[in-house]
């Protein structure tokens, strides 16, 4: 029971998309606060609200909720239940297809974050200039080729050794996503402070998170818990299971390591509040150009040569 509840925390590991999306919108302004707003009420919906439903239709010693014959199946999951219990028998094949079509466009999105993050960091010199390259419609199209080989390589090792090779990349990616969340959470405080220091006014911004201070660090609590919890069950087994606790949390010291590394080579330094660049492509230097496309404008404005593709 251990594992499954510390499951859902990465279930809602993507929904930081949006602020990657910004990028892409021709009017972050008017865009980036409907998608936030968005965002939590699909996370009310899809996530709290199918939960109470199942909750008030299947009792929780329903037999039907255990495995049949020792096999996990979609034909048991809660969601089918609720279609069987109102006499829908198609409900196992109605499951499979709309798993499908998550899983598809779950994988659709994470293509276009590793394109996009990996293109932003060849922009800033901390990838290999090739990745710089776009499309005549600005794809970056040797990011989107590295990521698809290697999504395709590690999609075929999880079918390796009884799905312990999934367990590990599970965690791994799940453990990173929680670090890139405390990365972002800790963004958002310092810009707010800096904001503030270098004598902006807070009613200039476009878009205010609410419940600050209290939601980044109420966040960065929470992220610690969860990564805390994706081993929890190797401390709890006996003899102990250093198999388990080692994938649950070799992400953290991968992180640590090349974290170092990069603070090394690169000589950089804790920005203080009052020098952290708050303009340099921001929607008021952007706005100050040209109102045109923001994405094709970093284009232009940074690598007019790589645009031939």
């Amino acid at each position: 029971m251990e594992r499954p509840a510390w499951s859902p925390p990465l279930s809602f590991q993507g929904t930081e998309a949006v602020g990657i999306a910004a990028g892409e919108s021709a009017n972050p302004k008017r865009d980036v606060p409907r998608a936030m707003n968005q965002v939590i009420w699909r996370i009310i919906l899809f996530f709290i609200g199918t939960i109470i439903v199942m909750g008030l239709i299947i009792r929780y010693d329903d037999p039907r909720l255990s495995n049949i014959h020792g096999v996990q199946s979609v034909a048991v999951s809660p969601f089918t239940l609720v279609f069987l219990s109102a006499g829908w028998t198609p409900a196992v094949h109605i499951m499979n297809a709309v798993i499908l079509t998550t899983v598809l466009s779950a994988g659709n999105s994470g293509l276009y974050l590793c394109t996009r993050i990996l293109w932003t960091l060849a922009m800033e010199g901390k990838a290999p200039q090739i990745f710089c390259r776009l499309t005549k419609g600005g794809i970056p199209i040797w990011c989107l080729a590295l990521t698809t080989v290697l999504a395709t390589i590690f999609f075929g090792l999880s079918f390796i050794g009884n799905q312990i090779v999934y367990q590990w990349l599970v965690n791994l990616s799940g453990v990173m996503g929680f670090i890139a969340w405390f990365g972002i959470a800790l963004s958002h405080w310092r810009f707010r402070r800096a904001y503030i220091a270098q004598g902006y006014a807070l009613e200039d911004l476009p878009y205010k998170a609410l419940f600050y201070p209290f939601g980044p660090i109420f966040a960065s609590i929470l992220i610690f818990v969860a990564v805390f919890g994706q081993g929890y069950t190797s401390f709890t087994t006996h003899p102990f299971n250093f198999n388990s606790f080692l994938s649950a949390y070799i992400s953290i010291p991968v992180f640590l390591i090349l974290f170092g590394i990069y603070k090394f080579v690169k000589k950089t330094r804790f920005v203080p509040l009052r020098e952290i660049d708050l303009m340099t492509g921001s929607l008021r230097e952007r706005e100050e150009q040209q109102k045109v496309h923001p994405y094709i404008v970093v284009v232009a404005d940074r690598a007019p040569s790589d645009i031939d593709l």
